[in-house]
């Protein structure tokens, strides 16, 4: 039984289609049931409640030997420091999977190492630190900036013909697909022969900057696309502005700031990369949606 949490995000729905489509037994975690597909609903069994709690863990892992790991992104108003966010919503986990002696594939930062605070990014690194205290085998996939965080552009792109954020305009920020990810944790899910503790870093064919990445939109959607750097204090400010805790808004700075910083390149890697390039992903992805 393969136990998968956030089965409606981004990249969880995309591991349970892989995994169903193997013909795995499904076991996934989530609030709100009726979010899940239809097949979903059918196929896997569901328990209800958040993984984040010790009760709902423990009757999700009963009787399972391997678990997808991710913790959900911070409440956007009520968000505390975020390390203990982490923490807190992964103890009860590992402890779990420890006892239980259950495979964990978990989504993470790349960037181990870096020696400065990173805001969501040192959560999530610490985060593996606490799963692999516990001894519990463990694949942590090891992710720099998402290709679809530019998903939030679209609106930007088609209406101003702008990308704006507060990643430094002339620095490479490698990414990865979300699409990757998914084949990456699937496959290691699917594969029971690995055992012992490893991170697996995913990264994208590319190194642009955020001004390249402008460039290949532009391209892709035939009209001129720039990019606007805004300063990191005015970044922060603007998320209190729309809700955000003060908290989270220093965290997703700090995170910023440390991919201004290299953190990505902290870490060593294979030379090799993931399938998706950025412009094949503008493409199929990114391009499509600021046409809708």
């Amino acid at each position: 039984m393969i136990v998968i949490t956030t089965p409606t995000g981004d990249i969880g729905r995309q591991v349970v289609d892989r995994l169903l489509d193997a013909g795995e037994a499904v076991r996934v975690i989530t609030r709100d049931p009726s979010r899940l597909p239809k097949r979903v609903r059918a196929s896997a069994e569901i328990v209800q409640g958040s993984h984040g709690d010790a009760d709902t863990i423990a009757k999700a892992l009963e009787g399972a030997d391997r678990m997808f790991w991710l913790v959900p992104p911070p409440g956007f108003r009520d968000a505390g420091d975020a390390g203990h966010y982490y923490l807190d919503f992964t103890r009860h986990a590992a402890q779990e999977a420890a006892k239980r002696d259950v495979r964990m594939v978990g989504v993470t930062s790349l960037g181990r190492g870096y020696p400065d605070r990173a805001g969501l990014l040192s959560a999530a690194l610490a985060m593996d630190e606490v799963i692999e205290a516990g001894g519990v085998p463990y694949r942590a996939l090891a992710l720099p900036f998402f290709m679809e965080n530019l998903l939030r552009q679209a609106r930007g792109i088609k209406e101003h013909a702008t990308i704006t954020m507060a990643n430094a305009a002339d620095r490479p920020l490698l990414t990865v697909a979300t699409q990757d990810v998914a084949d990456a944790a699937a496959a290691l899910l699917l594969d029971t022969s690995w055992s012992g503790q490893a991170r697996v870093p995913l990264v994208g064919p590319d190194n642009l900057t955020p001004d390249a990445m402008a460039d290949t939109v532009s391209q892709t959607l035939r009209r001129t696309v720039r990019y606007h750097q805004v300063p990191l204090a005015d970044f922060r400010a603007a998320m209190v502005r729309r809700g955000a805790s003060p908290a989270l808004a220093r965290d997703m700075a700090d995170m910023v700031q440390a991919q201004n910083e290299g953190i990505y390149d902290a870490e060593t890697r294979d030379a090799g990369s993931t399938a998706t390039g950025f412009r094949r992903w503008c493409q199929d992805i990114l391009g499509p949606a600021v046409r809708t």
